[in-house]
């Protein structure tokens, strides 16, 4: 029998923000402002892993049009 890898849909504010490397209060800012999407499950908020990428594109986008 093999064995049934499953990868994760969601992600909490919490590992979105280890991932990012900010700290909480700043990553659950950017949630509510809308800077990075998320959807709410019961009274919790998760965020998708592309949703992530969305904002670092964003970020880093932003930042090449200030360094020219």
């Amino acid at each position: 029998m093999t064995a049934t890898v499953i990868e994760r849909k969601w992600h909490t504010t919490a590992e979105v923000a280890g991932m990012l490397d900010f700290g909480l209060s700043k990553t659950k800012m950017l949630v509510l402002t809308g800077e990075i999407r998320s959807v709410k499950v019961g009274r919790n908020r998760r965020i998708l892993p592309a949703w992530v990428d969305e904002y670092i594109e964003r970020v880093a986008s932003g930042a090449e049009g200030l360094a020219a």
